[in-house]
């Protein structure tokens, strides 16, 4: 089991601010008086009233509970997540952010694939870790983080910490449960896996047991931004050992998600059904939109997410492609990093199927396709 930061291991820091709703469960009553703090409860707020309606503004007038029982008690119902295992916090950015500050160091080594999710990278290096970058593995129908690469570098440069993103985010590609359990069992014992399942939700197989287990030494991260459809709300959670999650604890911005997002998110976990029929038709979206630039002569990387990514025979078509769609009013994505810019990724939202909305993608494609 890796370590901790040596400044964490006694007994504090602890939170000094606990809020209400967490000291209401500590006496085991209500308190309904709140005559200590300085939240603005007597703020009549008229003109969000007239905005938005009484019931949400209700939710804005105090901080949210710190330790969103709530919302983590949805869950585990739903999704047999163990309660203790469990903590939320403002997004998977946030997540990644305070999984580096609990168990990174300055001057650490961490590792990641070059080019995957970049705010990792911007974390990590704000947070004065060293980080070492593996080139993505490329072969026809694949580009995939390099899990060898990887584990070879956790040795050579006794990394702290391995980011991995599962489904991997811009090339789509899914690593079996297999794969991340040999990454898990293969790293040096004192280095994290961090391990970013922002589109978890999208798998085939999302309801697995694996998907369910607390890997010792591994940091799951989630969201709620894109299946739920919460991307404006910030909050996601984080599936971990309780002893790792009573670390996260001892350094998390305790109100970083607020009592209107944490209601949004009770809300729509309460009703779950408009959820997984979200899932079914991004699933079939993304079939459609595959097919489609598959028959055009694209070469579609298979996708266990909610977008599909196509490489292009090299970063400049890609690059000049996708500054003319933008132009054209089309905003889709593609990788700052250089060794895929290559790669354009499109999500698979009703608008991407409206006839026409690529065609200055589509006829590059078919050039290209013509060329070969």
């Amino acid at each position: 089991m890796p370590r901790f930061p040596d400044h964490l291991t006694g007994p504090g820091p602890s939170n000094p601010f606990p809020g209400i709703k967490v000291l209401e469960r500590r006496i085991g009553r209500e308190i309904p008086h709140r005559l200590g703090s300085n939240e603005g409860l007597d703020m009549p707020h008229r003109a969000l009233r007239e905005r938005f309606g009484d019931a949400m503004v209700e939710h804005v007038y105090c901080y949210g509970d710190s330790e969103a029982l709530g919302v983590r008690q949805r869950l585990a119902s739903l999704y047999g997540l163990p309660l203790e295992t469990t903590l939320v916090d403002a997004g998977a950015d946030s997540l990644i952010a305070l999984a580096l500050r609990t168990v990174a160091t300055p001057g650490c080594t961490v590792v990641s694939a070059s080019g995957t999710y970049p705010t990792f990278g911007y974390f990590a290096q704000g947070q004065g870790c060293h980080l070492v970058e593996r080139s993505y593995q490329e072969a026809p129908g694949l580009l995939s983080p390099d899990l060898e690469a990887l584990l070879d570098s956790a040795h050579e440069h006794r990394a702290r910490l391995v980011y991995v993103a599962n489904p991997d985010n811009p090339s789509g590609h899914l690593h079996s449960d297999e794969e991340i359990r040999r990454l898990r069992a293969e790293l040096p014992d004192d280095c994290w896996l961090l391990l970013d399942e922002a589109y978890h939700d999208f798998r085939d197989d999302a309801d697995s047991p694996f998907s369910r287990e607390v890997l010792p030494g591994v940091i799951r991260l989630r969201t709620l931004s894109k299946a739920h459809g919460l991307a404006g709300m910030r909050i996601g959670y984080a599936i971990a050992e309780p002893e790792t999650l009573a670390m996260m604890m001892k350094v998390r911005i305790h109100y970083a998600v607020s009592a209107l997002t944490l209601a949004v998110a009770e809300t729509v976990l309460d009703h779950h059904s408009e959820v997984e029929a979200h899932i079914r038709d991004v699933k079939q979206r993304r079939q459609r939109l595959a097919r489609h630039f598959h028959d055009l002569g694209a070469e579609v990387l298979p996708s266990a997410t909610n977008f599909i990514a196509i490489r292009l025979p090299s970063a400049e078509l890609a690059g000049r492609l996708n500054q003319e769609l933008l132009e054209a009013g089309r905003l889709i994505a593609r990788p700052a990093h250089p060794d895929l810019g290559h790669v354009l990724r499109i999500t698979a939202v009703e608008d991407a199927l409206v006839p026409g909305r690529f065609e200055i993608l589509e006829r590059a494609i078919m050039k290209n396709s013509v060329q070969r």
